[in-house]
């Protein structure tokens, strides 16, 4: 495979690879943006505590995600641009946007990988602690607080064999309600589901993001040393007829003022035509 066609191809794998990284993008957003603004994210994180574990976590990850996001499609904008028009800047800006974001995600499946449960500990605190004041104390606030939570996982309460509830407690999961789901695997279940599509998406990041930044560093080099599809800047001398270069020099004669050259004979014009050699090898001298 030529060197021209390898860049041709680099190019077409490029433009996939630049499509890919923008569905990702919009992947990654619609996840931070549920993540920060789902009903099921917010009825805990906006719970109205002294000390709030879910609420911190929770604007991390919107503003951590949004900005992955941007500079996934601003490196994909720009590499796809700059592979249509083989310009060095924007190829050089579009891979520091992939390395920036390939570095990102490093840290984020290093974090989740040593900090498995942290989210999930964050969400299970929190509920601990509405669930706790609502039944202890006759508060009305924590009253609602409790129920929205429960009836948006689904369940109610929870159950564990080291609970017992006090003279002054109030058990919210009366009668029907009993049956329902622990509101403690139903919030395990809901997270987990979502660390998985956070994790697929993080798999899919550094891969993209990775070949991506070897596509824009073989593009990079192949436009600098000047290996591109198109001939920009490159141009063929051809060479001319006689009779043409005689009369374009006669012309410019007499347009600084000279005196007006004598027409050729019938010999010199018949001299003229055998080709490009004969005019490199005899010329005609302009006579004043």
């Amino acid at each position: 495979m030529g060197p021209g066609r390898r860049v041709r191809v680099a190019k077409c794998q490029m433009l996939l690879t630049c499509f890919l990284v923008l569905l990702l993008s919009l992947s990654v957003a619609t996840l931070a943006v549920r993540a920060h603004f789902g009903d099921h994210f917010a009825v805990v994180s906006q719970a109205s505590l002294e000390r709030n574990p879910c609420e911190a976590m929770s604007h991390w990850v919107f503003y951590t995600g949004i900005s992955l996001a941007g500079l996934l499609s601003l490196g994909a904008a720009l590499s796809a641009a700059a592979t249509t028009r083989e310009a060095q800047g924007p190829l050089a800006m579009g891979f520091l946007c992939f390395a920036l974001v390939f570095c990102s995600l490093v840290q984020v499946a290093f974090w989740r990988f040593h900090n498995p449960t942290q989210v999930e500990d964050a969400m299970l605190d929190t509920f601990d602690l509405v669930y706790h004041q609502a039944v202890r104390s006759p508060s009305r606030i924590r009253a609602q607080e409790l129920a929205a939570i429960q009836d948006t996982f689904l369940c109610c309460g929870k159950r564990s064999p080291f609970q017992l509830l006090g003279s002054g407690e109030v058990d919210p999961c009366q009668g029907e309600k009993a049956a329902g789901e622990d509101c403690l695997q139903s919030i395990r279940s809901f997270l987990k589901t979502q660390q998985n599509i956070a994790s697929m998406l993080t798999s899919a990041g550094l891969a993209l993001t990775g070949y991506a930044m070897l596509l824009s560093s073989f593009l990079w080099a192949a436009v600098r040393s000047g290996r591109g599809l198109d001939r920009r800047g490159k141009y063929t001398l051809t060479p001319r007829a006689c009779g043409c270069q005689a009369q374009e020099l006669s012309r410019f004669t007499h347009s600084q003022g000279g005196p007006a050259p004598r027409h050729p004979s019938e010999a010199e014009t018949l001299a003229g035509h055998q080709g490009p050699r004969g005019c490199l090898d005899e010329p005609h001298p302009l006579q004043g």
